[in-house]
């Protein structure tokens, strides 16, 4: 059994993608080739975002972001502590100071409470806080009401991180237009991925897409020899762009698989465990299914027990950003980051992909439910 089963998914459309990647290498233009504009165009039209600029990755379309925004020194931004590196890797390298803010338990996104703490201790350091970073993890849209309302209230902006959450919705809205602009990714494991690196970002504002396509491309102005601001190279590649554009068109079917799969496991576990928590307007992207353990339960010999009945499983993540490293030394919200660090403890994520049979998830929730 896979976690994650790419190979049911490549063989369920070889014969669709080979034409696309055909396509692809007879024309020759394998940067910013026209598949890039019509990927463009495509998922445009799937969010309903004015603007969508592609990149090289998830991870670069933050730094795009922050560049755009004109986040730099003397500036503060604000990211959850559990989540994955790349929300926050990028923030010194525009020169700005990161803040980890504390993360709701049933949700596990950014809580706007904590946000609204870091951002006084940021003002009492001599900080402008520039921007807040929900992240919309496991699939499941951050609360872009509560977060937005404490950004317009201290002149913030907001850039949802939806590396994970390509495909979900927040009170009849798509992920792609939520905050000012949302980043996403197309790594191979994500809802929507590439075979490569890849990423993207959305915007309703004619401005910030004009510098992002400009930053992009080497800060680039008519031409890519007129160099009119500093840039990047981050261009999609047009291979990975052939790949999404026909990975687009069983999309909305893989989404409703993963609807169907993440139904069926919380009828199974729900009474006995702590499963994902939804809120009403809000559908999640299923990127994971990830339950939280009882306390009493010791997470390592729990996943030995799944595995040696033939159940593979991972932990995202099991360290707090504030505890990595990396980012020892970073500011953290006034009142801790208690729930990011219990949540390090207890989540365990199930195996998750649109092929998954239902035989394959029945071993799984009776392998759960047995090594309780």
């Amino acid at each position: 059994m896979q976690f994650i089963d790419l190979a049911a998914q490549q063989a369920h459309m070889k014969d669709a993608l080979d034409r696309r990647i055909q396509t692809v290498l007879a024309h020759g233009r394998y940067i910013m080739g026209p598949e890039v504009a019509e990927l463009e165009g495509a998922l445009c039209a799937y969010t309903g975002a004015r603007h969508c600029v592609t990149c090289a990755n998830g991870t670069d379309a933050i730094l795009l972001a922050l560049m755009a925004l004109g986040v730099g020194e003397g500036d503060a931004v604000f990211v959850p502590a559990f989540t994955f590196a790349a929300t926050a890797e990028m923030i010194p390298y525009v020169g700005a100071k990161t803040f980890f803010v504390d993360v709701d338990p049933r949700t596990f996104n950014m809580d706007a409470n904590s946000l609204e703490s870091c951002i006084a201790l940021a003002r009492d350091r001599g900080l402008r806080p520039a921007c807040a970073i929900p992240v919309d993890l496991f699939g499941l849209p951050a609360d872009y009401d509560a977060v937005e309302k404490v950004a317009r209230q201290n002149d913030m902006h907001v850039i949802g991180d939806s590396a994970q959450g390509f495909g979900a919705t927040y009170q009849g809205r798509w992920v792609g237009t939520l905050g000012d602009i949302t980043t996403t990714s197309f790594f191979p494991a994500k809802p929507l991925g590439c075979y490569g690196d890849g990423g993207a970002l959305f915007t309703d504002n004619d401005e910030w897409a004009e510098l992002l396509r400009s930053m992009r491309f080497h800060g680039k102005g008519a031409d890519k020899y007129d160099n009119v601001r500093l840039g990047m190279n981050s261009r999609l590649d047009t291979l990975q762009a052939a790949v999404l554009l026909e990975k687009l068109t069983i999309f909305d079917d893989e989404l409703a698989a993963r609807r169907s799969l993440a139904d069926r496991y919380t009828a199974g576990l729900g009474n006995r465990l702590n499963v994902p928590y939804v809120p009403e307007g809000l559908s999640s992207a299923w990127a994971q299914y990830t339950i939280r353990l009882p306390e009493t339960i010791g997470r390592t010999d729990f996943r030995l027990r799944l595995a040696e009945a033939g159940v593979p499983t991972n932990v995202y993540y099991p360290t707090p950003l504030n505890a990595l490293t990396a980012y020892a030394g970073n500011a953290t919200a006034p009142r801790g980051l208690n729930v990011s660090r219990r949540l390090a403890n207890e989540v365990l994520s199930l195996p998750m992909h649109p092929y998954l049979q239902p035989h394959d998830q029945d071993r799984v929730i009776n392998a759960v439910l047995d090594s309780l």
